[in-house]
């Protein structure tokens, strides 16, 4: 169990994250849509299940929703800070690459 710490305005929280490993895992292959409303940031996941093919290889496919998750913005914010240093230690490790940022020419 990790202990984390927020601080709110008034007061400082101290929150235990309890594991649940029965909880069920949803698999995804895809991300169908992003949205953000100004109050939620929706993201919807999909899946792909190709048709099955008389001769292999299978030339058609479907995509289904298989999850929706919403956040509060300030979910969204740690979602993607949490992201960037997964994508950080995976350009470290070798397994990404940077991608040089390009600037725009002054005119």
């Amino acid at each position: 169990m990790a202990d984390t710490t927020q601080k709110t305005d008034q007061q400082t929280l101290k929150i235990q994250q309890v594991d649940h490993p029965e909880l069920s895992e949803t698999f995804a292959d895809s991300i169908d849509s992003v949205f953000f409303d100004g109050q939620t940031l929706r993201i919807n996941f999909g899946v792909t299940r190709f048709d099955q093919p008389q001769q292999p290889p299978a030339t058609t496919a479907r995509r289904y929703p298989c999850c929706r998750l919403v956040l509060t913005p300030r979910a969204g914010v740690e979602l993607m800070n949490q992201i960037q240093k997964i994508m950080t230690g995976m350009i470290q490790a070798g397994v990404l690459k940077a991608v040089p940022q390009v600037s725009p020419e002054k005119k």
